[in-house]
């Protein structure tokens, strides 16, 4: 006969399992460590790669992150680190790698993250460390957060690196024979220009600053020979270097500005480019004109 449940009775909840967020690019430690965690009574979820930890993380709840450090790709274990600590404060977080010196460089990643540990692990050693580390609680040292300002004006040199790096591999553009030099001469303004604008946002809907650099840089291309589709595709390669950048420094970046950053970043690189079309076109036009 089965069980009947008396009027009145008072039904017992399961505790919930305690939730862990499993980050690494290999398959198999993916797997073998969710079988680990599993047997130890946690529930699992994995991601293969930092922007599916970081999808997880701004969609659920958890209560241990364990994270590799170094995956190929853009972003790295810090990275999901920090956005952990944004978007869930009170979850452990810990990093783990796969070369024994990293715990000579444990001060400095406990900046970011609460425990750092070599693996391979032995499966009963690392349930242990997990369940220890969810006593203790995570570390009270805040995580330090910069603004996209800071960061791009502190990294302005090594993206127009990367920018040039791009450019040059575009066979529209170097066709236009130029030196390294020239080729980034209005850029260092430009850069003080977006960062400008990042300190001083605008309200939502309002036209950009008008920007001279931009105009004489329109001038300028023109005569170099450039055409007018080579111009936009280098405002394009621009705005991917400006936001790798970010993406490599996600883990210093203050989540909470990160999207009104990048949203006056695209519309002032795109109003630059505008000033730097209409320079050249009227300049060209000009030339239609009989002497």
């Amino acid at each position: 006969m089965p069980n009947a449940t008396v009027p009145g009775a008072r039904t017992e909840m399961l505790p919930a399992k305690t939730r862990v967020l499993i980050v690494d690019d290999d398959d198999l430690i993916r797997t073998t460590l969710s079988l680990i965690l599993e047997y130890g009574n946690f529930e699992v979820v994995t991601a293969a790669s930092v922007n599916d930890a970081l999808r997880l993380i701004g969609s659920q709840t958890f209560d241990v992150l364990l994270s590799d450090l170094h995956m190929p790709g853009a972003g790295d274990g810090l990275t999901v680190v920090s956005a952990m600590r944004h978007s869930n404060p009170a979850a452990v977080t810990i990093i783990f790698s796969g070369f024994p010196e990293m715990k000579q460089a444990a001060a400095a990643i406990l900046l970011q993250a609460d425990e750092v540990l070599v693996k391979p692990m032995a499966p009963m050693a690392l349930i242990q460390t997990i369940r220890e580390r969810l006593k203790r609680g995570t570390s009270s040292r805040p995580s330090p957060a910069e603004n996209v300002a800071t960061i791009l004006e502190q990294s302005a040199q090594s993206t127009i690196d990367d920018w040039l790096l791009r450019v040059e591999l575009e066979p529209q553009i170097i066709g236009v024979p130029l030196g390294p030099e020239e080729r980034c001469a209005h850029l260092p303004q430009l850069f003080r220009d977006l960062v400008f604008r990042l300190r001083n946002p605008l309200p939502l809907g309002t036209r950009a600053l008008v920007s001279p650099s931009a105009a004489s840089h329109g001038l300028l291309r023109r005569e170099q020979g450039y055409s007018a589709a080579s111009m936009v595709e280098e405002s394009r390669m621009l705005q991917v270097s400006i936001f790798q950048t970010l993406q490599n420094n996600l883990f210093r970046v203050d989540f909470s500005l990160l999207l009104v950053g990048v949203m006056a970043i695209a519309d002032e690189v795109d109003s630059q480019l505008a000033q730097a079309m209409a320079s050249y076109i009227s300049e060209s036009k000009a030339d239609l004109l009989p002497a």
